[in-house]
């Protein structure tokens, strides 16, 4: 087998057996096919010394530490894979150290930022008509769901229709690994969702769609993509830079606001569907800001 077939294989066995989203497997074909085609002979057939010079090309060309982990986290997972199986006797990944990484703390928005951008989509989604009406009416019940929820956009995109149907304060949302987990909805939330739900209803092309957020896609769905770009619209519309704003942006903003207004750590863990609470700690820098607020304002002795 050729290097090719080789991450077929590796990606296969990560799809059958580990159950690996789409996104996730086309990450690491991104990444063994760059490796491979930068390694003379493939990276399959690839040295320690091998790896180590592609490591430090990346690096020299300006990839950023969490880039060059990835990339590497990649190539180990396919060189276990091969070992594992026979088609190597060692791994060449043992002797290679990890790029050291910082610890960026997460994108935000504050709260008055938040609550422009969401007034913003009401106010767009109440004066709409004609051919605006429908993506205003859209854009207004993803913005007001994702806030509510701290959903990932590729949860939120694709919402079952139900979740709307019900008018339920919570509904279960099936997340990373296919587990489920219990996910609340604001009044707000529910409200803008009725209201799109009833515009849906009237376009026969959408009515029937099983998604909540029907598109003429492959995958049936709104794309993360676009719904990226009508909330960097929206954000410019609202005074706010662009650049700033992400479906991720507002996910990050829901678990800040929730830890600064009191939320435990482990309940904003659950609400996020982060398997460990390592992944939730890089919030903790809103706690420790929240703490020395009270220590300040409360403690007897404090300046």
């Amino acid at each position: 087998m050729n290097s090719a077939a080789r991450i077929e294989a590796f990606l296969e066995m990560m799809s059958a057996e580990r159950g690996a989203a789409e996104n996730t497997l086309s990450s690491y074909r991104r990444d063994l096919e760059d490796a491979s085609m930068a390694i003379s002979g493939g990276l399959a057939a690839a040295a320690a010394a091998d790896i180590r010079a592609y490591l430090d090309d990346i690096a020299a060309r300006g990839f950023a530490a969490t880039s060059q982990a990835r990339k590497l986290s990649a190539i180990r997972q396919f060189f276990k894979f091969l070992y594992a199986e026979g088609l190597r006797g060692d791994d060449p990944t043992g002797t290679l150290d990890s790029p050291r990484k910082g610890r960026p703390l997460p994108k935000t928005m504050s709260e008055a930022e938040t609550g422009r951008l969401i007034d913003r989509a009401a106010t767009e989604a109440g004066e709409a008509d004609g051919d605006d009406r429908l993506a205003r009416l859209r854009l207004h019940a993803l913005v007001e769901v994702l806030y509510a929820t701290g959903l990932r956009v590729s949860e939120l995109v694709g919402l079952p229709v139900t979740v709307a149907l019900r008018d339920d304060r919570f509904f279960m949302v099936r997340g990373k690994g296919n587990k489920e987990r219990m996910v609340p909805l604001s009044a707000k939330a529910r409200a803008a969702m009725r209201a799109w739900l009833a515009a849906r209803a009237e376009r026969p092309a959408l009515a029937n769609s099983p998604f909540l957020f029907p598109a003429a896609s492959d995958t049936g769905h709104l794309s993360r993509q676009v719904f990226a770009r009508d909330l960097k619209g929206l954000a410019a519309r609202a005074g706010i830079a662009s650049a700033k704003i992400s479906p991720h942006v507002l996910r990050h903003a829901f678990a800040s606001h929730l830890l600064q207004n009191g939320a435990d750590l482990r309940a904003v863990q659950q609400l996020l569907g982060h398997a460990d609470i390592s992944t939730t700690q890089i919030y903790t820098h809103v706690l420790e800001e929240r703490l020395v607020r009270l220590v300040n304002d409360h403690h007897p002795l404090a300046d």
